[in-house]
């Protein structure tokens, strides 16, 4: 009878201890898995924020990108007209009564010009203000250089 006693303590002991262990075990993988997800869930929350922000950020980058191309494109215009302009001032046209108007209307407005550059200086006490030197700087651009490149053929 002891034998029997052994032999079923020993097996429902085993069997006790096998589905506590069992049960334990299990519980421990859940609270692991558990925290595992939750510990991905803010890595995934986090990565995501990177993301946009990033996209935020080249979203950002190329706007100022098309802003600073804009803007040189324009400047590329505007000095382009200014040199048309500069170019056309003594282009001969083939017409006498044309020609000969513009080559008198240029010195007449280049003495009105200077003129009233002068006076305008005279008035102000000899002291020339930044809109004098840029119209001085333009007079002397369109009918000095002009001239000089003029006549180097450019």
């Amino acid at each position: 009878m002891s034998a029997l006693f052994s032999f079923l303590g020993g097996s429902v002991f085993r069997m006790i201890w096998g589905e506590v262990s069992h049960w334990l075990t299990a519980r421990q993988e859940h609270s692991h898995e558990l925290e595992r997800m939750k510990i991905q869930g803010e890595l995934d929350a986090a990565a995501h924020a990177r993301n946009l922000e990033g996209i935020k950020l080249q979203s950002e980058l190329g706007i100022k990108t098309i802003e600073v191309q804009s803007a040189a494109d324009l400047g590329k215009l505007e000095i382009g007209a200014w040199a048309q302009a500069v170019a056309d001032v003594g282009k001969q046209t083939g017409i006498k009564f044309i020609d000969l108007w513009n080559g008198a209307i240029r010195p007449a407005l280049a003495t009105v010009a200077m003129l009233a550059v002068i006076i305008e200086v005279i008035l102000h006490g000899g002291v020339l203000n930044d809109w004098d030197r840029e119209l001085i700087g333009a007079i002397l651009g369109i009918y000095v250089a002009d001239r000089a490149l003029l006549k180097r053929g450019k």
